[in-house]
């Protein structure tokens, strides 16, 4: 254990990693912003450690099955009738070979890409909407919460602990890197969502970036890769957009009066 804590080659993995694991908690953190949106007090504290702490050791769960988690993708649960997999890969050999050979990942990211998909157009309607009739009972929209979080929480630990499983083999490098990241998430969690809260705009752009996470994992689920930098940069992008937005409506007021 003294000979890989002084390997500069283990702090190297482990600064990588947890720098990626960050990254990709980021589209955890933003789901577990928007679901406790609507809870209040107590409840919203709770849901919210659920969300992020449940992250982690769900992650944590997954690397101690790393050989179960690899096999995921190995093993075809059924196949898919060839002319089905011409049509959906559009000739392209290599996709029309994944699609053809459906493994329970695929299904996995399929589940978890529609499931994204159908809670950010549901939040985006209630939100044009209006949402004063959906103001049901309190527990059950805590248990509905809770249900969510660790729905897109599997979803969300198999795709960090494939990324980590093709960063390094050493499992004490993945379980750091996760636990690391998970502080990280713990710590930015209120403020992010106190900053949604004060800029209603920015929870709208929140859920367009779930609804693109959401196209991705349905694309990965069915062979096509959407590389994360993409979606990464457009968020970046649209963000620094919208924190100008923000800095000209607060100095608007000013310039007005003059």
């Amino acid at each position: 254990m003294t000979e890989l804590l002084a390997s500069p080659a283990f702090w190297g993995s482990l600064a990588t990693l947890t720098f990626l694991e960050v990254v990709l908690g980021i589209d955890n953190l933003l789901f577990v912003s928007i679901a406790t949106g609507k809870l209040e007090g107590k409840q919203k504290q709770q849901a919210t450690r659920v969300g992020i702490w449940g992250a982690m050791f769900l992650r944590i769960a997954m690397l101690a099955l790393i050989f179960v988690i690899i096999g995921l993708d190995k093993n075809a649960l059924f196949q898919l009738p060839h002319a089905i997999a011409v049509m959906v890969s559009g000739g392209d050999e290599a996709v029309m070979h994944h699609v053809e050979d459906v493994t329970l990942k695929d299904l996995i990211l399929l589940a978890g890409g529609l499931f994204l998909l159908w809670k950010g157009t549901q939040e985006i309607h209630s939100a044009v909407e209006g949402t004063g009739h959906e103001q049901t009972d309190a527990k059950r929209g805590f248990t509905a919460v809770i249900i969510q979080l660790f729905i897109i929480n599997f979803v969300f630990s198999l795709d960090s602990v494939i990324t980590a499983i093709g960063m390094t083999d050493n499992l004490v490098v993945m379980v750091s890197a996760v636990v690391l990241s998970t502080f990280v998430m713990a710590i930015a969690a209120e403020p992010l969502a106190a900053f949604i809260a004060k800029h209603p705009t920015t929870k709208m752009l929140a859920l367009s970036f779930i609804l693109l996470v959401g196209v991705a994992l349905v694309a990965d689920g069915l062979g096509f890769h959407i590389p994360r930098g993409y979606l990464y940069f457009a968020i970046a992008f649209s963000l620094g957009v919208e924190l100008l937005n923000i800095q000209v409506r607060k100095t608007a007021p000013d310039t007005g009066d003059h």
